[in-house]
């Protein structure tokens, strides 16, 4: 019991509060080091982003064409494509109309590919093909796929 003339009760803080920093000075500690570690936090991001960036960078240099080797490879493959078409279309047999049959050639930039013909008849109609090497043909071509080729091969067509 306490009262008047009595002695106050013994208190159970171990800290002097007199010690204890205030409010004010607690925020103004606060703030610093709260500004110290968006500033950490920001420049890890940063520096993560760089790196990313000058992977992707590494990356896209190492994709772009070489130079004149790499043109010069892009040009022997593209010689090689079979780009070159010419299709003549004509009546197989005298009784027929309408232009059912064609020869067909496609070739690439050296004169290689093939030539292939259909010859539509009344009751059916036949396929043929014939492979191309520098322009000409083991087997023997029809004036019509010799036709096809030649126009194929000037890019004119002759009628």
């Amino acid at each position: 019991m306490t009262g008047p003339g009595s002695a106050p009760a013994p208190s159970l803080c171990l800290v002097d509060s007199s010690l204890l920093p205030h409010a004010a000075e607690v925020l103004a500690l606060a703030i610093p080091l709260a500004v110290a570690v968006v500033l950490v936090v920001g420049l890890v991001v940063l520096l993560r982003r760089s790196a990313e960036v000058r992977r992707r960078v590494t990356a896209l240099e190492q994709h772009r064409p070489a130079g004149d080797a790499d043109l010069a490879a892009l040009r022997a493959d593209l010689g090689q494509a079979l780009r070159h078409v010419a299709v003549v279309r004509y009546d197989a047999f005298g009784d027929m109309g309408g232009r059912l049959s064609f020869s067909a050639a496609v070739i690439d930039d050296h004169g290689d590919g093939l030539v292939f013909s259909s010859i539509h008849a009344r009751g059916e109609s036949r396929t043929y093909a014939k492979g191309v090497v520098g322009g000409s043909s083991d087997a023997t071509l029809t004036p019509e796929e010799q036709q096809a080729l030649a126009a194929a091969r000037t890019g004119k067509e002759t009628p």
